[in-house]
């Protein structure tokens, strides 16, 4: 006898103005499958994963559940059917705790004080630990990730889509994810796996559906095509070889000095003593687990946190410490947040008008907004990055992530910072604007800009780190060449064990 498909679209279609993000699609996904949907940014995905779970509605195509036509018209008709969705822009309340936030996306049902049990349960099961009583907005991107991935998981669901599950997931929690999904996958469910990362999707999924456009390339089986493959399907081209060429550090632009700040959060990660440099001329990256204080450090460098101790953060040798983020800038300091909604970007905002959170543009009069060169500004980083948008006018919240990361990194890149401070800069972009991204930020550092970026991709710090800093618990690790260490040695320093590590912090690592 053969079992209906657990979901089955046909000829999906959706336009928005200026563009068709869906163009009828087919996708046919089996019970039990870990599907994948493979895209450059733009291709469409996103929008298909909301008409299925209930967040957009089709202009055209039809939708078959277990055999029967449905129409989801919301999410919630999604949920009682067994569909549950974890966002690539997370849908959180911030001034809530974790545990408010789950206990709101869950159907009628078990009270809080259940659900608190229920979090510890499953993290502990699947190896998503986060603390259940935490306010949301002292959480890192990754760790809200974790959120997002528990709150589906407590609702047992027949069919789990997961936008960029794994962009700010370190290897290791990577593989347990991938446990959990593959124990999932064997107990019925379904899952439509959205990422990048073609590696991924070669080791977790059986099949792949190929988008380019708003329209289906292919549908194969990943495990028989190779990276390459794969991405000549989603964008037509390999990406560029990464030349990453040896550095010729200059004068000493950046350096901290025995930084130590409080958690401004009652679950928050305390700065302990932290020194770090970064030279004219060279790219510094900082490795570490979502969490350990890295979100902390980078916003006491950006002077979001002007806590500081006078003369532990110093530019240029200039004293900084308390310096506001416009003074920091206008003496050569950028920065590109990891939210990119919120605070890289006002959602409701124009792109042009986005322009103005970080650059000081001539007006014509005083009191009047610069309107042309905004404009003027924002069609140049369009067109130089390959953002698609509608225009400089398109809202920001109208981008798909990888693009809004394509605009707000060249917004930045394009100010000619002397340092440049970036979070994060190629989640949840596809391998194109990855190696786009990465060979401008290589380039901004051969121009002699000082160049520190915090990232959970480990393959992405070798690629482009001169020197490696590693951030566990608060501290920092020794800085070493990157070409002197390996993912092991990294994996092992992300707990705190790094050589000269003070063992009473060892031991309370190891007993964490």
């Amino acid at each position: 006898m053969t079992t209906a498909p657990r979901l089955d679209l046909r000829g999906i279609t959706r336009r928005y103005p200026g563009v068709t993000a869906c163009d009828g699609i087919d996708l046919t996904v089996q019970p039990g499958e870990i599907h994948a949907v493979l895209g450059e940014n733009g291709a469409g995905k996103s929008t298909l994963m909301k008409i299925v779970y209930g967040a957009v509605r089709p202009d055209a195509g039809s939708m078959r559940w277990d055999g029967a036509d449905v129409q989801v018209a919301s999410p919630a008709d999604a949920r009682r059917l067994g569909i549950s969705m974890v966002y690539q822009h997370f849908s959180l309340f911030d001034t809530l705790t974790v545990a408010e936030n789950i206990w709101l996306g869950l159907e009628r049902g078990p009270s809080l004080a259940r659900v608190c049990e229920q979090i510890a349960q499953v993290a502990g099961t699947y190896g998503l630990h986060i603390a259940a009583q935490r306010p949301v907005h002292a959480l890192s991107v990754g760790e809200r990730q974790r959120v997002e991935i528990v709150r589906a998981l407590l609702t047992s669901p027949r069919l789990l889509i997961l936008d960029e599950p794994t962009s700010v997931l370190t290897p290791q929690a990577v593989e347990s994810l991938f446990v959990t999904l593959r124990q999932l996958a064997a107990e019925g469910c379904s899952i439509l796996y959205i990422s990048h990362k073609l590696e991924e999707i070669r080791s977790l999924c059986q099949r792949c559906t190929v988008l380019r456009s708003g329209r289906v390339t292919g549908v194969v089986d990943p495990r028989d095509h190779d990276a390459a493959s794969l991405s000549r399907m989603m964008i037509g081209a390999e990406p560029p070889a990464l030349a990453h060429g040896a550095a010729a550090p200059g004068e000493r632009a950046l350096s901290v000095r025995g930084l130590s700040l409080p958690a401004t959060e009652v679950h928050g990660t305390d700065l302990h003593a932290l020194d770090l440099e970064v030279h004219c001329g060279e790219l510094v990256g900082i490795a570490g687990i979502s969490g350990n204080g890295q979100q902390a450090l980078m916003a006491a460098l950006s002077g979001e946190d002007r806590r500081a101790r006078a003369g532990t953060i110093m530019l240029f040798d200039r004293d900084v410490s308390a310096a506001s983020p416009g003074e920091r800038r206008a003496a050569g300091l950028h920065s590109v947040p990891e939210e990119r909604l919120g605070r890289g970007a006002v959602p409701a905002m124009s792109l042009a008008h986005n322009t103005l959170l970080t650059r000081r543009l001539p007006s014509p009069l005083p009191g009047l907004l610069p309107l042309r060169r905004m404009r003027e500004l924002a069609s140049r980083v369009i067109d130089r990055f390959r953002v698609k948008a509608a225009g400089p006018h398109a809202a920001a919240r109208s981008l798909s992530g990888g693009n809004l990361q394509k605009f707000i990194v060249g917004r930045e890149i394009d100010a000619r910072p002397r340092v440049l401070l970036v979070s994060q800069p190629t989640w949840g972009v596809d391998v194109g604007a990855a190696a786009q991204i990465r060979a401008e930020l290589l380039a901004l550092r051969d121009e002699g800009c000082a160049v520190l970026v915090v990232s959970e991709e480990l393959d992405e710090l070798f690629a482009i780190s001169d020197r490696l800093y590693v951030m566990a618990r608060g501290r920092l690790s020794p800085a070493v060449p990157a070409g002197r260490i390996d993912a092991t040695t990294i994996g092992t320093w992300m707990s705190g064990l790094w050589p000269g590590a003070d063992p009473r912090q060892e031991n309370a690592s190891a007993a964490a």
